[in-house]
């Protein structure tokens, strides 16, 4: 069972994962493991102005951040539901939490394979896409700092899109 979207008016991004996360879908906030950076990430980076737990994520649209993920079926990933759910946002850009997810989901799309992080070449509905390193404990691979740096790359893609919008 997936997560409930949390979503809202006038999103600068929406955050999407998969729920090939399943823990997650056994909790009742996204990103609550033990281990996981995803909070500390979104703070450090000045997405959000504080350091929030898992258990106030219901604040994140008021920061202009949404979330979601990518929900299997049997046949696949249903695209068609998260696009018309990224279309119903109107957030302006989509971030993947990993490659993972950004892989899932250009597999299910027919879209070119993500090859680093940053911005995408291709969008999702209609909005530009952009790759972040996963805040997993699973990826204690890449040191903390350089996940840090990578979504202050997001932060400043967000500033950068806002003013040409």
């Amino acid at each position: 069972m997936a997560l409930a979207d949390i979503l809202g008016p006038r999103l600068r991004v929406v955050i999407a994962g998969t729920i090939a996360a399943r823990d997650r879908a056994d909790r009742e906030h996204y990103y609550a493991t033990p281990g996981n950076a995803f909070w500390l990430l979104l703070h450090e980076s000045g997405l959000t102005p504080r350091l929030l737990a898992a258990d106030e994520d219901h604040l994140l649209p008021s920061f202009g951040i949404g979330l979601t993920d990518l929900v299997g079926t049997d046949e696949g990933f249903d695209l068609r539901g998260f696009d018309r759910t990224l279309r119903r946002s109107r957030a302006g850009v989509l971030a993947f939490v990993s490659k993972t997810a950004a892989t899932a989901y250009a597999r299910a799309a027919g879209e070119r394979l993500p090859r680093g992080y940053g911005e995408l070449p291709w969008q999702v509905a209609g909005r530009p896409a952009f790759v972040l390193p996963g805040p997993s404990g699973a990826n204690n691979g890449m040191p903390l700092p350089l996940r840090i740096a990578m979504w202050r790359d997001l932060a400043d893609f967000l500033e950068m899109f806002d003013e040409s919008a």
